[in-house]
């Protein structure tokens, strides 16, 4: 049997530049070249501008799949940021699977680091702004094409063109797309039992526990 994997189209870091009136972002990210240093806080000279809503150890590193781009561009023809990888700030540009098939707690060689996923990427007004549209957010809300996040396990270093190999599976029922769909989607009313239990996995971001916590009760 063949190893689930991902193939590193680019690893991207950012640092915060102007963005809307006064407030920064580093969402405008850039391939970075040669090996970087994976940290317990992400990539290697990756920056973030608001630490209340990004960075920390449950948002170390941003991953979204590249899969998606000609999705994104038989809808979007006419936007230049999906010609290239870093369109949605992601730290991974990977090309393999998706969020319908990476799961909660999953396990991944990143180079000579390990990486876990540790929940789904919630989309805010940022992307709608980034792409100068209004439906973006909303749409990644509707299909859970929404990218997902790393702590890092094992620090180490990578490239681009680095495979990314599962190296463990604990959680096979928890797809990254089914917690969106509960948590952000909407989903939670026709299955509250499946957020109940997501709001006991220690392995589920806290931000995300304490959100099943609140739509269970």
């Amino acid at each position: 049997m063949t190893t689930p994997h991902m193939t590193v189209d680019a690893l991207l870091i950012g640092t915060p530049v102007p963005f809307r009136g006064d407030e920064y972002s580093a969402i405008a990210k850039r391939p970075a070249s040669g090996a970087v240093r994976i940290t317990w806080d992400g990539l290697a000279g990756d920056q973030v501008a608001d630490r209340l809503h990004h960075g920390g150890r449950d948002k170390a590193i941003h991953l979204y799949p590249q899969d998606h781009y000609g999705w994104w561009r038989d809808r979007k023809p006419e936007q230049p940021l999906l010609d290239a990888p870093g369109a949605f700030g992601e730290n991974i540009a990977s090309r393999g699977l998706t969020e319908a098939e990476i799961c909660l707690g999953d396990r991944f060689s990143l180079g000579s680091a390990i990486v876990e996923v540790s929940h789904g990427r919630q989309p805010c007004w940022k992307l709608d702004h980034r792409f100068a549209a209004r439906d973006v957010m909303a749409t990644i809300v509707k299909t859970a094409r929404s990218g997902l996040y790393f702590r890092v396990i094992r620090e180490g270093e990578a490239q681009a063109g680095a495979r990314m190999d599962l190296l463990d599976r604990p959680l096979p029922d928890w797809s990254i797309a089914r917690i969106f769909h509960l948590l952000i989607g909407g989903g939670h009313k026709a299955d509250p039992s499946a957020v109940r239990t997501l709001a006991a996995m220690p392995v589920l971001a806290e931000a995300w526990r304490d959100r099943a916590a609140k739509l269970a009760g």
